[in-house]
């Protein structure tokens, strides 16, 4: 199966019929979001807290109340991704494949960016990644750069890496820099420990991936950072993405992208 040929749709039905994968390299030219559902109640917190992090978590769509499905994505929320994290009182208790069982009515669904959205500009400009090679999912981290807290809501901001080719640094900065939306630009570059990471094989979220001689790990901010404050803040119940295993959009990728 060609998975980077396939439409959202098709991927959503594969996903409801069972299937998990991560979604990197999943249907090539389409947007890929970060879910995270509260309680009507913590809805405003996590929009504040997104909106005072933009770079690790920049807002796509937020559905209604009780919504299974938003603007952006017309599947169904609860069954159209590949895997699930369920939290309670800020502990991941359940990974679920299917979420309909404990879905609330009360939730609000938000989706967030990702930054699988800008891997194939990146692939299309030459510079290479590692997990999409590999077949694994994206390598992410805890760091010690904190976000700015929002009412209930605090905690760090998580990383995804990817190892650049020294020469090709500066093209995967100047190409996600482009996808604001997605993460954008790098929040570092270079030394991991600069940022609070001690071992780059050792992801908090994810697989390792091989950093090759020459190569410079790249850190852009990454939408599991709210999920990360879920469970900083020990927040009664929330749903969430497995990290890597995304909500695949009807949005084409080139609708985030700067000129």
């Amino acid at each position: 199966m060609d998975v980077a040929a396939l439409t959202p749709a098709e991927a959503r039905s594969r996903f409801r019929e069972g299937l998990r994968a991560p979604t990197a390299g999943w249907c090539r030219g389409w947007t890929q979001a970060n879910l995270l559902a509260v309680p009507r109640e913590l809805a405003y917190d996590l929009l504040l807290f997104a909106q005072r992090n933009p770079v690790a978590c920049p807002v796509l769509d937020v559905g209604d109340p009780g919504a299974v499905s938003t603007g952006l994505f017309g599947g169904d929320l609860r069954t159209d991704l590949p895997a699930y994290q369920v939290y309670e009182r800020g502990r991941a208790v359940a990974d679920v494949a299917d979420a309909r069982d404990v879905w609330r009515e009360d939730l609000v669904a938000f989706l967030l960016g990702c930054s699988f959205t800008f891997e194939d500009a990146l692939l299309r400009a030459g510079v290479p990644v590692r997990h999409i090679e590999a077949g694994t999912n994206v390598p992410m981290y805890l760091t010690s750069l904190p976000c700015r807290p929002a009412g209930s809501l605090s905690g760090p901001m998580v990383v995804s890496m990817r190892p650049v080719p020294a020469s090709l640094v500066p093209a995967a900065v100047r190409v996600t820099a482009r996808y604001p939306a997605v993460h954008g630009a790098p929040v570092h570059v270079g030394d991991p420990a600069e940022i609070g990471i001690a071992d780059l094989g050792a992801p908090d979220f994810g697989d390792p991936v091989e950093v090759r001689a020459g190569e410079i790990p790249l850190f852009w901010g990454c939408g599991v950072t709210p999920q990360a404050a879920v469970m900083a803040s020990g927040v009664p119940f929330a749903i969430g993405h497995l990290p890597g295993h995304m909500a695949i959009t009807d949005a084409r990728d080139d609708r985030f992208q700067l000129p």
